[in-house]
């Protein structure tokens, strides 16, 4: 298993990643929830290229993937899961879930934390909602992110197709959430007992504070329940709703470039 894993990983998560993004881009093209404000060209060109940079940075910077440290741990027997006695298929449930709570707090952390927001900031900085904002984050947030999933990866002896799982629905969710597509009100409501809807995570990229700051989950919506970073719906109403943030609003600012430097820009946007 972990051979063929290790073997298919690039091709299995590219798979995943096209199909899903092929797919949102058709839902969003026959049932859009909002009526997008900037050129949808311009807007598709950086966040692709975003994402293109850094799955290359990834690729040439990092010595080892996440599957891979995963399967170096399994060898050695390294991490919680391994010291514990449980069957196979509920360790890779335990360790998914677990990876999830540590990506929600990644991100809680990245809003609060001045010198992380000013990274993370690049994500909130779209203009629009749609399934590319999903994939819209820059590069150092990336090295930092896999970093950190890498550290929770080691300590809870996460095994290969965990974190193969995990990195998949996470992949899969981030575009559904961030997709600009219609749901009903009912569906809606049910959905996001069990996973981030893009009517909940919509209401993060709210211009305001108080809203931005809220619903922090990516793929499971329990956490933000949990821990009272739950919001059910943006005062302005989703269609009456500013995206993005009160100091970039030109969008001949946030072009590919832009983004790139926007963290080492004057304005921490905070």
């Amino acid at each position: 298993m972990n051979n063929f894993i290790l073997d298919h990983e690039a091709l299995i998560r590219f798979a995943f990643f096209f199909g899903g993004l092929t797919l949102m881009a058709i839902w969003e093209m026959f049932s859009p929830r909002r009526v997008l404000t900037v050129s949808k060209k311009a807007r598709w060109f950086s966040n692709l290229g975003i994402v293109f940079i850094d799955s290359l940075a990834l690729r040439l910077l990092l010595p080892i993937t996440a599957v891979a440290l995963a399967m170096l741990i399994e060898k050695r027997g390294w991490g919680i899961l391994h010291t514990i006695q449980l069957p196979y298929w509920t360790a890779v449930a335990i360790a998914v879930i677990a990876l999830d709570f540590v990506i929600y707090l990644q991100h809680a952390m990245f809003h609060f934390i001045p010198g992380f927001w000013r990274l993370h900031r690049v994500h909130h900085t779209d203009l629009d909602f749609d399934v590319t904002t999903g994939i819209r984050f820059h590069p150092l947030e990336i090295f930092l992110s896999m970093g950190i999933k890498m550290a929770a990866i080691t300590l809870l002896g996460a095994s290969a197709l965990a974190v193969l799982i995990f990195e998949v629905l996470l992949n899969a969710t981030s575009m559904f959430n961030h997709g600009n597509v219609r749901l009903p009100f009912g569906l809606d409501q049910r959905l996001r007992l069990l996973v981030v809807t893009p009517e909940m995570h919509r209401v993060h990229h709210s211009v305001v504070i108080k809203e931005y700051n809220s619903n922090f989950g990516f793929n499971l919506p329990w956490w933000d329940r949990l821990l009272g970073t739950y919001r059910d719906q943006p005062a302005a109403g989703h269609e009456g709703m500013v995206i993005g943030l009160a100091p970039f609003r030109d969008q001949n600012r946030l072009n590919l470039i832009r983004q790139l430097l926007l963290p080492f820009s004057d304005r921490a946007g905070r």
